[in-house]
């Protein structure tokens, strides 16, 4: 497969989806269409990420963090949005997180209004001009040793999946968090460059989302735990309660993860000079 190709293709389809996303939100502003731009805007901002280390250049640089800004536009009113769906599923076994749950609508309602703000605000036709000069940028690379360029990003990108892996402790939770983040990065890089992957397992992409996901089960109730204790204990009648709820579940979720944190290991190779883990099976 060529390099270039893969490169290119990547960047159209995902500035068209973002492009798609950031219309339809402002169009019809809601849970769903929030969630779907900030995907579309995270796997854009991915090949970004992985397009300054092939090539370096400011308006990488510029696009990133543009990009970066969008999606933290959009962070406070998901992780409400996340927690009021997680408390509807659990209020009946835990009816005392009414008193939050309406804290918490308040402030979802409150962040709607903000975040509409800022997705109608959005101007991209500065970030539309900077993507079509990337874009004749990557048709300008020479092909030779561009696939083995794509694949050293992703390399970079692993080891600093890496890094917080080899000090994993499940009292770590910020460790834990870090790591989520970084796993998140790689396994979007691994989603651009896999066509130029040779017998890749299809299966691969199932288990670095599920994953990631049990990371992301972690940070779900630690973000409740973190709103939960900026509410007002003595005003919140069952307070204990519901925060034994969450201090359990993150118990659970944590151990959940532990059970098969080594799977890490398997997405890809130790170093640029090894074989990918799946090319070692007989």
């Amino acid at each position: 497969m060529n390099a270039k190709i893969v490169l290119v293709d990547s960047l159209d389809t995902r500035w068209k989806r973002f492009h798609l996303e950031l219309k339809n939100c402002r169009k019809n502003f809601s849970e769903e269409a929030v969630h779907d731009l900030r995907v579309a805007t995270r796997r854009l901002l991915a090949l970004f990420d992985l397009l300054r280390s092939i090539i370096p250049h400011k308006r990488i640089q510029k696009i990133r963090r543009e990009l970066k800004d969008h999606l933290d536009d959009l962070d406070e009113l998901r992780d409400i949005q996340v927690l009021l769906a997680d408390v509807s599923e659990f209020i009946n076994d835990v009816p005392e997180l009414a008193a939050a749950q309406e804290r918490w609508l308040h402030e979802e309602k409150r962040l709607m209004r903000s975040t509409r703000k800022h997705v109608k605000a959005h101007d991209i036709k500065n970030l539309s001009k900077r993507i079509e000069k990337t874009r004749e940028m990557i048709q300008n690379l020479p092909e030779e040793n561009l696939v083995e360029q794509s694949l050293a990003a992703v390399d970079e990108a692993y080891a600093r999946v890496l890094q917080p892996y080899n000090f994993l402790d499940s009292e770590n939770i910020p460790g834990i968090h870090k790591l989520r983040i970084a796993f998140k990065k790689f396994r979007y890089s691994i989603e651009i460059i896999h066509p130029l992957l040779v017998e890749f397992p299809k299966t691969n992409f199932e288990r670095l989302h599920d994953y990631q996901s049990r990371m992301g089960d972690i940070q779900d109730m630690e973000v409740a735990r973190q709103k939960l204790t900026e509410l007002d204990p003595a005003s919140q009648p069952g307070f204990t309660a519901a925060s034994n709820h969450y201090d359990s579940r993150l118990r659970a979720a944590v151990l959940n993860f532990f059970e098969d944190k080594g799977e890490a290991l398997i997405f890809w190779r130790l170093s640029p000079d090894q074989s990918f883990p799946w090319e070692n099976k007989s």
